[in-house]
């Protein structure tokens, strides 16, 4: 897991080329992008837009995806992610394929990161999260989750 800003973000172009196409994406993108998907390179790296509300981490789970790295960008409004090494969880919704993406049962204990507009975390397929916990209260949050296929 990585947490930094997007203005900050140029070294983790290193990790990989689709990595960095989607650093380059997230820099480049217009902040008023509709919600949706919206391609970058293919089925290897696209966006996923979306506009919510947070809520109580009681009410989100924790979730793991096989195939991607999410690039999680927070555009406007903050929120809390949640994250914890996957390998300690027990499954409770186990792996679907066609979502790219396996539930968790809560821990007894997790990190939490505060994210603000302009910050940016890496989640990769080890590493546990659950996006989308209030922060001091209900927000509304705009957010792009960059997805980079891994194979």
């Amino acid at each position: 897991m990585i947490l930094t800003s997007l203005s900050e973000s140029a070294p983790y172009e290193a990790l990989g080329e689709r990595i960095a196409a989607g650093l380059r994406w997230l820099r480049s993108m217009d902040p008023a992008i509709a919600d949706g998907r919206h391609p970058i390179d293919g089925d290897a790296v696209f966006a996923l837009v979306a506009t919510y509300e947070t809520g109580p981490g009681t009410e989100k789970r924790f979730e793991t995806h096989v195939r991607h790295v999410d690039l999680q960008y927070v555009a406007d409004g903050h929120e809390r992610i949640l994250h914890t090494p996957a390998a300690a969880l027990t499954v409770e919704t186990p792996y679907d394929d066609a979502a790219d993406i396996t539930f968790y049962a809560e821990p007894p204990f997790a990190s939490s990161l505060l994210m603000r507009p302009g910050d940016l975390a890496v989640f990769f397929p080890d590493d546990a999260h659950k996006p989308g916990c209030m922060a001091g209260g209900r927000h509304t949050v705009k957010k792009v989750v960059v997805k980079v296929r891994v194979d």
